[in-house]
Order: structure tokens, then sequence, then C-alpha cells
């Protein structure tokens, strides 16, 4: 009886096509609407948290201010305190940094000078491209060795070999470093300048390049397997305790892709409900559709009773016609929103996600559709008079 009906439901779409095209476009729109927003949601979402990911979610980067609370605290013992006061913290390492004049030969360039642990590249994952980066016995010693950041390096020497040789950094005077290495390209993040930069031992930068009164930045890498955003919380609920929350600024890659993943996940959902608007524009298109049908086929109606069709095989013929013209369009509207989606992240340059959930809620909100707004012109076929019916012009 059901393959039937869906028969039937078929060659009436096919015998009035253009009504049916029009029935189906609300709920075309609708469900290609839905499942587009919420497929880009998604992929926006993956895209952002990659870009995030690429600077590291296991950091957390603490930048002290300038107060007295904060001097006193914020000293180069600062990292033993902090690992034996939170847990799930690899390592930390302070930074210093100031803006500097670096030349070699005829070449000068403006860049920051960054005073670091002989382990900051291997904690970073900042791998050099030529040399090694300088050891613990360099620190040790304040020998003034250089790693150059890449663009500092296509700088200064244009046509390469920069091991080796000895470039003069400024700030107050003049001093020689000996380059040894030429560090990757790396990206920006929170506040970390690479490629314009140059690393120094950290003792060389506080006893021969300058005396800084307190510590730049300290560098915290979360323990491998720990939730970063949860090692963030406890270091700042730990310095909240100890100096107040005044006392510094802390920037952490896992909270910012926590919280873009939770604005474009609720934006995407706001955006998905407007859009269901439509199916229900698409199903009251349904309804009226069914409405019309059923006054066309009156007589037919008035036959099939009186050769004893009962009222709820009546009832199901058309309610099964108006779930086969919503899953119709839905699965229209399923292949129109997944072109869609890839068009547009193909154009912005995103991978796409394909979010199977929008596929379920909207294959299923579509048959709800078709149920619900399909009952009312079932249920008044049903209820038709035969002999009412059979006189029906």
């Amino acid at each position: 009886m059901v393959w039937e009906n869906i028969k039937l439901a078929f060659k009436d779409m096919m015998a009035s096509k253009m009504r049916t095209l029009l029935s189906l476009l609300g709920i075309v729109i609708g469900v290609a609407s839905v499942i587009a927003i919420l497929t880009l949601g998604q992929s926006a979402t993956k895209s952002i948290t990659a870009t995030i990911v690429e600077s590291g979610l296991e950091m957390v980067t603490i930048f002290p201010n300038r107060t007295d609370k904060a001097s006193s605290e914020f000293t180069e013992d600062f990292g033993d305190r902090l690992m034996a006061n939170v847990k799930n913290i690899k390592t930390v390492l302070p930074v210093n940094s100031s803006s500097a004049v670096v030349r070699y030969g005829q070449e000068s360039s403006s860049i920051t000078v960054n005073g670091v642990l002989s382990t900051y590249a291997e904690v970073l994952d900042y791998h050099a491209a030529e040399g090694a980066f300088f050891e613990l016995t360099d620190n040790i010693t304040s020998r003034q060795v250089v790693a150059l950041g890449s663009e500092v390096a296509k700088t200064l020497f244009p046509a390469g070999n920069a091991v080796g040789q000895y470039i003069s950094l400024f700030r107050t005077q003049a001093k020689s470093y000996l380059v040894v290495a030429v560090m990757d390209a790396k990206d920006a993040s929170f506040n970390l300048s690479f490629n314009n930069s140059v690393f120094i031992p950290y003792n060389t930068y506080t006893q021969r390049f300058t005396k800084p009164t307190a510590v730049g930045s300290y560098v915290a890498r979360v323990s491998e397997g720990a939730d970063p955003l949860l090692v963030s919380d406890a270091i700042t609920e730990y310095l909240d305790s100890s100096v107040g929350s005044s006392a510094y600024r802390l920037f952490s890659p896992a909270s910012l892709a926590d919280m873009a993943s939770q604005i474009t996940g609720t934006l995407s959902s706001f955006l998905a409900a407007i859009a269901a608007i439509s199916l229900v524009v698409g199903g009251i298109g349904i309804m009226n559709i069914m409405l019309v049908s059923v006054a066309e086929r009156t007589r037919e109606i008035g036959v099939r009773k009186a050769m004893g069709a009962a009222p709820l095989t009546i009832m199901g013929q058309f309610i099964t016609e108006a779930i086969v013209l919503t899953i119709t369009g839905g699965l229209i509207g399923i292949g129109l929103g997944t072109l869609l989606s890839w068009l547009v992240a193909d154009i912005l340059g995103w991978s796409l996600y394909i979010s199977y959930t929008s596929y379920l809620l909207a294959a299923g909100f579509s048959t709800l559709v078709g149920v619900f707004f399909g009952w009312y012109p079932a249920m008044k076929a049903s209820k038709l008079d035969p002999i009412e019916a059979l006189n029906y012009e």
C-alpha cells in the first residue's frame, strides 16, 4: 500500500511539474540554507582553530605589568614558583625583548632582540634552517652569539652563508655577535615575533646587551596530555591570588580557540534557526498545494470511497504525497547546500568540514514538515462524504 501511494505521489508530481517545482522551492531553499550555514560554520571554526593551533595551543604567555608588586613577583625564579603551585606545566621560560638596529657591512635593519634560554627553540618548536641554536654553555658564559630570524637573515645576507659571520647590534653602543644559526620562517603569535627578530643568550642580554629591571615575559608550556584551558585557568587563579589581576596580562591560544569555537557555533546555530523559517514557509506552500490537490481530486476520492476505501487509506495517500514532496525537496536542498558550501569554502580558502548533523537535521525536519502540513489536507480528504464528492463539479 505504501509503495502504491509513493508511485501515485510521483505520478501526481509529474502531472503538474510547474506547480510541484513552485511548492518544492521553499523546502529546497530552506534545507540548502541550513546545510550551507551549519557546514560553513563548522568549516570556519575548524579553519580558525587550525590557524591558532599553529601558534601552539599548549603555550601560555604571561606579560607582567610595570607595578611594584609585579616587579617583586616576576623575577627570574618566577617559573619555579609557578610550576610548584600549578600542576601540568612542563617548563617556564623567561624572555626579555627590546628593539635595536642590526648591521652587517652596508646592510642594516630595525629588529627585536630577544634574550632567551638555550631551550627556547626546542620548547617553541622553532627550528634552525642553518647552523644550530645556541647551547647552555653559551648562556652560562654570556657568550655573544646570535640566532637570526628568517627575514633578518635575508636582509643582511641576501646571498646566504650567514652562519660564522659577525654582525653588529646597536642599542646604546655597537657590539659584535657571532651568527650561529639562521632560523626557519615562523608566523608571529601573541606578541611573539620570530622572523624579524634575533635571539641571544639570556645572560648575554641581561649582562652585556642591556640591564633590565624586570623580566619582560614568560612562556609556559603545558605538559603533554593536559588540557591547556584548565592549566590557563589555574595560572590565572594563582596569579590573581598572588599579585592581583592588574599586575599581568595572560595570552593563551587555547582560550582564543575555545572562544572562537563558541562564537562561530552560536552564530551558526542562530543563522540556521533563521534559515529554518523558510522550511516552515515551504511547509505552508506544501499545505496549500495539497489543499488544491484535494479539491481537484474530489471526484476521485468519492469514487475510491464508494468502492470501499477506508478514511485512513485516503489519509495515508495524501500524507504520503506530502512527505514525498518534502523529502524530494530536502534531497535537492542537501545537494544544493553541499555544492554551495564547497564553492564558498574554496573561494575563502577554508578546508571543507561536512556537518553530517546538519544533513540529519535537515532531512528529519523536512519530513516533519511534510507530516505536519500534510495532515490537515489529508484529514480533509478522508472526511469527504462520498455522495457529495461524486456530485462535485
